[in-house]
């Protein structure tokens, strides 16, 4: 009886020090990076990735998941969370940018040399993450409309739930292009870059990273956030394409 009390003890006890950190999955190589360095720099504690789409893990926030930490592609999801009240406060930082970009399979002979190539015939497949879940589809669709392209395409477009996914599809070219952040573009051999869509085509493309009330790890998530916040955090981020 006491030997399973003190088990439970020590289960309990290794659970709360791991802090559950929802993250977009365009973060999810330089998240892995960060996390062996973080731990040494803080023994005990575990970090527990939970990767998707921005949108997506938002709501999962909002719907009561007992997240410690929250990392967007985009400022809008965050913004939703702090006006519900759900950031400790002190805690909200951009901690990386990112560059949107077009990719083509190194399958075939290119079909698509540049953006505005995807309403030509013979191109029947674009992928993109969905723009009502995810901000890599909102900086898509921003730059698609800006350019008079959206509603030419809408008959061709693939929505996938992450930009992984969008990444996956070009690379087994079961697409002729996809938009994509540059960072998963580097990380691709199967997939080339076709063109950096420029900046000023959509809204700025920030993660902020946040400490969250609804976690049971606070000292655990507001230090990760001060990590990614370091000269340390910062430089990873760099090694990983960030900006």
């Amino acid at each position: 009886m006491i030997g399973a009390c003190l088990a439970l003890f020590l289960a309990a006890s290794a659970s709360a020090e791991e802090v559950l950190v929802s993250a977009a999955a365009s973060l999810k190589d330089v998240l892995e990076a960060a996390a062996p360095a973080f731990e040494k720099r803080e023994p005990g504690v575990q970090l527990v990735f939970n990767l998707g789409a921005s949108g997506q893990l938002r709501m999962q926030v909002e719907n009561g998941a007992p997240v410690d930490a929250f990392l967007s592609a985009g400022v809008s999801d965050m913004d939703a969370l702090e006006r519900k009240g759900l950031l400790l406060p002190g805690t909200r930082a951009d901690v990386a940018g990112n560059a949107l970009v077009l990719i083509r399979s190194r399958a075939r002979p290119p079909r698509v040399w540049r953006v505005d190539d995807l309403a030509l015939k013979g191109v029947s497949r674009v992928a993109m993450v969905n723009p009502v879940t995810s901000p890599a589809g909102r900086y898509a669709r921003q730059a698609l409309e800006k350019r008079g392209l959206y509603d030419k395409l809408k008959g061709k477009l693939i929505f996938a739930e992450n930009v992984r996914q969008v990444l996956d599809y070009v690379a087994r070219d079961e697409a002729d292009a996809g938009f994509v952040y540059k960072t998963d573009a580097l990380i691709e051999p199967k997939a080339e870059l076709v063109e950096t869509v420029p900046p000023d085509a959509h809204e700025p493309i920030l993660y902020p990273a946040a400490a969250l009330k609804t976690g049971k790890n606070p000292d655990g998530a507001k230090k990760f956030v001060e990590y990614l916040r370091s000269k340390q955090g910062a430089a990873l981020f760099r090694r990983h394409g960030f900006r």
